[in-house]
């Protein structure tokens, strides 16, 4: 089960960061949907005035989330990311499973494939030797490596082709952010103007139910029942990536983020946190900043045009000055 770092913070936090509440509007009715999916629990919730009208959305978007991970799980035997992995080849792909893939393969060439879908041979040879209780040797790294890169995945309207044999994608770096986005597209469709999507990142509309900004809480990377920081949203997506998620060795060194240039876990961060209008693009660019590291992260906030709070080894952290973040 995936474990959670960021965390929504109730009532007080915002506005003791904010400096007061604000006035509460009409009434609205709450709901909250919970469910398990992606590896994690996932929870909406949203209000409005119409029960009736509420009921109906949630319903919409619950929909939603699991027809997109019905296409993009790497556990279900029939989804379309598994044909293309055992297939090489994914004939009429679905609309969102080739929009994410357009996303993502977008994202890799603007950042030099720091981040890259088909790192998917990486992580089955680190399971593998982690199975069998150790560590994968150079050469089979080497090897796995060999099958990684952006640029054999082939993505058009008609057709995705892995070009490579022994190539695979993984989607688990950018489709919680991609659902996300698409779940709050659907609670706006059906009249929702307050609301929090938690598919394991964050897309916020409006405010909480005692009509303050959402806030949440950054846990720490090895101690996620302790807060580092409290982060306000002002209604861009948040997502989060830590390496503690999936680790493949007891010090964190190895874990489920990799560097598609050198087959290993970049090793300066911790966690990373990104603030962006797409909870894909905010997803993807996690990882691009663990691959990075801490010294051009204020250089990549920049140029995406996005905030980014960093957690380094020793558990010390930093952000970028648009992000509303106080020590917790």
């Amino acid at each position: 089960m995936r474990r959670q770092f960021l965390r929504m913070v109730l009532g007080l936090g915002a506005a003791t960061l904010l400096g007061g509440a604000a006035a509460i509007p009409s009434a609205l009715l709450w709901r909250r949907r919970t469910l398990l999916g992606f590896g994690t629990t996932l929870t909406l919730l949203a209000g409005h005035e119409d029960e009736g009208t509420l009921d109906r959305a949630l319903d919409a978007a619950v929909a939603a989330l699991r027809r997109i991970e019905a296409q993009m799980s790497l556990f279900d035997p029939d989804s379309a990311l598994t044909r293309l992995n055992r297939d090489a080849v994914l004939a009429s792909p679905p609309a969102e499973l080739l929009e994410v893939l357009q996303i993502a393969q977008a994202v890799s060439a603007a950042s030099d494939g720091a981040f890259d879908v088909t790192v998917q041979p990486l992580w089955q040879v680190f399971a593998a030797a982690q199975r069998a209780g150790g560590l994968p040797d150079e050469s089979q790294v080497a090897a796995a490596r060999g099958r990684v890169g952006w640029r054999g995945l082939d993505v058009a309207r008609d057709a995705v082709h892995l070009r490579q044999p022994g190539m695979a994608v993984t989607l688990n770096g950018i489709a919680q952010g991609y659902a996300a986005d698409q779940v709050r597209r659907v609670l706006q469709a059906h009249g929702i103007r307050h609301a929090l999507v938690d598919t394991g990142e964050f897309a916020p509309l409006g405010q909480n139910a005692a009509a303050r900004p959402w806030a949440l809480g950054i846990a720490n990377p090895r101690d996620e029942q302790t807060l580092l920081a409290r982060l306000v949203s002002d209604g861009r997506c948040i997502a989060t990536s830590a390496d503690d998620a999936t680790s493949f060795s007891a010090d964190h060194r190895h874990h489920h983020i990799f560097d598609p240039g050198t087959g290993y876990s970049p090793t300066a961060l911790a966690a990373v946190t990104v603030a962006a209008d797409s909870g894909a693009i905010a997803d993807a660019l996690t990882k691009v900043l663990f691959v990075a590291g801490p010294g051009r992260a204020f250089e990549l906030a920049r140029a995406w045009n996005v905030d980014v709070l960093w957690v380094d080894k020793a558990g010390g952290w930093r952000a970028t000055p648009g992000l509303r973040v106080a020590a917790s």
